[in-house]
């Protein structure tokens, strides 16, 4: 699928067309059946966006990938433990609305926001924040 892929965007290039403003307008998985087998084979945002048929900014995904992945595996872990005994085809409607959650989420709020990674979660050490100095202590008006 990489291959194809970059051949795609390979000849657009050579039109002289931006493929990083496209906007999912391209369906690679037009032909694959879609079940379990298939979906746990997927491993980039972009194969996820194109296999539920989600239509989708390049430079937003570019930018929120990890985010996006990160909240995908948090819902469709959730998906998991809720409903077990659903249907295949009822679990990847689930987890189709799960990727679109997670892809919106990131739309309307920043990584910083959400604090999925624990970088976002921890206080640096041995910095103070401005809003943490206290300036009428310091003679400061």
């Amino acid at each position: 699928m990489a291959n194809k892929t970059y051949d795609v965007f390979h000849e657009l290039e050579q039109l002289n067309k931006k493929p990083e403003n496209l906007r999912g307008t391209i369906n690679m998985t037009e032909n694959t059946i879609k079940n379990l087998e298939e979906f746990r084979k997927l491993t980039d945002t972009e194969e996820y966006l194109q296999f539920f048929d989600i239509a989708y900014d390049q430079k937003f995904v570019n930018i929120n990938r990890l985010h996006i992945l990160k909240q995908f595996s948090i819902l469709i872990e959730e998906i998991d433990k809720v409903f077990p005994d659903v249907s295949e085809s009822e679990r990847l409607d689930k987890y189709a609305s799960a990727f679109e959650e997670a892809y919106q989420l990131f739309v309307t709020s920043s990584p910083l926001e959400t604090k999925l990674f624990k970088v976002f979660q921890e206080t640096p050490k041995n910095v103070v924040l401005l809003e943490d100095v206290n300036t009428t202590d310091a003679g400061v008006k």
